[in-house]
């Protein structure tokens, strides 16, 4: 390859990146297409292998990933609405616990016996200010859905999702073929190596991810249920979605789940019975869970997980974040082979 075709690729990625970057607001429904295509094509290829055509092996997949989000919009957003409001409803009553029982205990320690804390003061500001922050989320909703243009881009987001996850399920196959097609001939083995490693990664690290996330959400929310918690629900799918970055969702759940306690029941008991759920929670996760479903090919070190979901948010907002792992983990890849031609180059062994 000469320096000329170099120069020329490195063109073309830089322009690449910078298009991507400035067109990330209405790039945001074709990548969530992208991301629910890849996921559902594995399903389609193995329902066309049985004999089905591939119109039809992507119809049954898609009325089954339609069927799924129904059912999660109009039986689970529900429920944990109501749950989170009855969280926030006992806010004050967590502040009161905290003035006539945790206080008196923390003014006895020494060095503190003279201070004053007026944790009333502060609970009536804070149910003040929520009322107040109740009234303006509903003059923005209100302006929201007044707004004809900004309701029409949210219909058409919508809309779009699964019109283009459609399209995206049925042509995948020859998506990719054209793809394949277009690599220049001398750099096509090694291209194909890598994508094909990259594939892999990628689909043990999504779907398996994906995995672990809902047996986290259920061992936390059966947990919390048996604890007796009445925002078990709403904690427990919280945490176990934001398990994928590490010791996220073990962290917001715990802080949640015990704050729950405290405001329900006022003993540390319970308090922990919630420490014993989380731990539980993370050991089956560390020795069953990850091990089997995501397994050690991805080999992200927890502070590149951490960059790499900051940098995603930074870039790309929310599908940034959402995507950040999955790239990382490509990324992996090619880093893995650059040292791999580095070790072989003249560079390193002149």
């Amino acid at each position: 390859m000469s320096d000329l075709q170099k120069l020329m690729i490195l063109i073309v990625v830089v322009a690449a990146g910078w298009l991507l970057y400035r067109l990330a607001p209405v790039l945001t429904p074709f990548m969530a297409s992208a991301v629910l295509a890849y996921l559902g094509d594995p399903l389609a290829d193995r329902l066309e292998r049985r004999g089905l055509s591939r119109t039809l092996s992507v119809v049954v997949v898609f009325v089954v990933m339609a069927l799924l989000g129904v059912t999660f919009l109009l039986v689970m957003i529900p429920l944990l609405q109501k749950q989170a409001m009855v969280l926030i409803e006992r806010i004050p009553q967590g502040m009161q616990w905290l003035q006539e029982r945790a206080l008196p205990y923390l003014l006895a320690l020494p060095g503190l016996a003279e201070t004053t804390i007026d944790l009333d003061t502060v609970r009536q500001a804070v149910t003040a200010h929520w009322q107040q922050v109740g009234k303006a989320a509903s003059r923005v909703l209100a302006e929201v859905t007044a707004s004809g243009q900004a309701l029409f881009a949210a219909l058409a987001y919508l809309l779009l999702i699964p019109v283009v996850t459609f399209y995206l399920l049925r042509d995948w196959n020859a998506l990719v073929g054209h793809v394949h097609a277009l690599v220049p001939r001398s750099i096509e083995p090694t291209v194909v190596r890598l994508t094909r490693e990259c594939d892999a990664v990628l689909a043990q690290f999504l779907r398996g991810q994906l995995l672990v996330m809902v047996g986290l959400a259920f061992i936390y929310t059966t947990g919390l249920w048996i604890v007796g918690l009445d925002s078990a629900f709403l904690i427990g799918i919280l945490a176990g979605m934001l398990s994928f970055v590490p010791y996220l969702g073990f962290i917001v759940g715990i802080v949640l789940a015990g704050f729950a306690a405290l405001i329900q029941y006022g003993d540390a008991m319970h308090l922990l019975y919630v420490v014993a759920v989380f731990g539980v929670g993370q050991l089956v996760e560390g020795f069953v869970l990850s091990p089997w479903l995501v397994g050690d090919r991805i080999g992200l070190h927890p502070v590149a997980v951490i960059f790499a979901v900051m940098a995603g948010g930074q870039l790309f907002g929310f599908f940034g974040v959402l995507l950040a792992l999955p790239v990382a983990a490509v990324v992996l890849v090619l880093l893995r082979h650059s040292h791999e031609l580095y070790l072989q180059s003249s560079l390193y062994t002149p």
